[in-house]
């Protein structure tokens, strides 16, 4: 199962192997405080998309069909999400403060897909 989560909550025995998808360090978050497998920035937006959506709910729809294309084409860089989660449960972690329009929802979205194959 691939959940979801703002990295600032406390971290679950249910959460499962937890990865960092944030291309930036959360502010405020000590590196040894996060319990985390791995912090995968390549499979966070580029800085370009990033900076254009700026989270932007209006930009969402477009937002969410660019970054899909930038994760199609960057296969190695959440197969290892992808791995994880065929073995156990898998939590994204992000930092957004917006919880509807975030890179996680996409990211779990995109792999929730590919692992119904």
């Amino acid at each position: 199962m691939l959940k979801i989560k703002r990295v600032y909550e406390a971290a679950e025995k249910s959460d499962g192997t937890r990865f960092l998808v944030e291309r930036l360090w959360p502010r405020g978050m000590k590196k040894e405080a996060l319990k985390m497998k791995a912090w995968l920035k390549n499979v966070a937006p580029s800085a370009d998309l990033r900076n254009w959506f700026a989270h932007d709910p209006l930009k969402w729809p477009e937002f969410q069909k660019r970054y899909q294309a930038e994760l199609k084409a960057n296969e190695a860089e959440w197969q290892p999400i992808l791995d994880a989660a065929k073995e156990g449960d898998v939590t994204l972690l992000y930092s957004a403060h917006d919880t509807e329009h975030n890179n996680a929802l996409v990211l779990q979205s995109f792999l929730e897909k590919r692992l119904k194959k």
